[in-house]
């Protein structure tokens, strides 16, 4: 019988030699059966990698994200039969390939895209009631706690990721500056969206996904933080799934 082990190190590796004992149903060596098998497999991740990261595509154009995705899916084979998942170390890996080292922001534009996969995926939680925010008193309001949905996703970068991402894919948008964004993904509906989080809002948004107290996050985020572009834009959106006021 052939080992498991080599015949999925195979399978993704055309220069490997096909696993000894393989047959085809007479009983003949199945050389060619797997060849066409393996080239399937390796056809089919590379689609999914293109499908999920469109932006990293147009970047370095479609003949260069197929040999980067071949040498990945080599690399970092599918842990999960669910394809959704597929390319989680993607961002990582690009990181470290040194070729694509001259353009920076490129890792972090694929961890941008996975993040918007994931939010995608994640479950849906009904809106709390935004007014109950305005009923407590600041006692009550630096005690309370804010749950945040499953589908908000934070995602700190150096470069302005979000500009380069709306650049690539969307006609029409500005051209990017040289400044960090740090992104907030929401989902008001079906399909999540990059926002440029403001000074200090990235440590406000996880320090309420810790389940830290509303003024331990405003504390975390800092002096010159703007607390009600950031507040109204995670309302506006639902992101807001629970208000627990605290003790006075």
């Amino acid at each position: 019988m052939t080992d498991q082990t080599a015949f999925r190190a195979a399978l993704l590796d055309a220069a490997r030699p096909v696993p000894e004992g393989l047959t085809d149903g007479a009983g003949r060596p199945a050389g060619r059966r797997y060849a066409v098998y393996r080239n399937n497999v390796a056809v089919s991740l590379r689609e999914a990698l293109a499908t999920g990261f469109p932006a990293v595509e147009k970047l370095i154009g479609p003949e260069n994200f197929a040999n980067l995705a071949g040498l990945y899916l080599r690399n970092a084979p599918p842990v999960s039969p669910l394809m959704m998942h597929y390319g989680e170390g993607f961002g990582d890996f690009i990181a470290d390939f040194q070729p694509l080292a001259h353009i920076g922001y490129l890792a972090d534009v694929a961890r941008l895209e996975m993040a918007l996969r994931r939010s995608y995926h994640a479950a849906d939680a009904a809106p709390a009631d935004a007014a109950i925010l305005a009923d407590l008193t600041e006692p009550q309001l630096m005690a309370a706690r804010l749950t945040l949905a499953p589908w908000v996703e934070v995602l700190r970068s150096p470069w302005p990721v979000v500009s380069v991402y709306a650049f690539t894919l969307q006609p029409g948008a500005p051209k990017p500056q040289a400044v960090a964004e740090d992104a907030l993904i929401l989902r008001p509906e079906f399909d999540p969206a990059p926002h440029v989080l403001p000074q200090g809002g990235a440590d406000f948004i996880e320090a309420l996904q810790r389940g830290e107290t509303f003024g331990a996050a405003l504390t975390a985020a800092g002096e010159g933080f703007d607390l009600a572009q950031t507040l109204n834009l995670i309302l506006a959106n639902g992101a807001v799934t629970d208000i627990i006021p605290g003790d006075t």
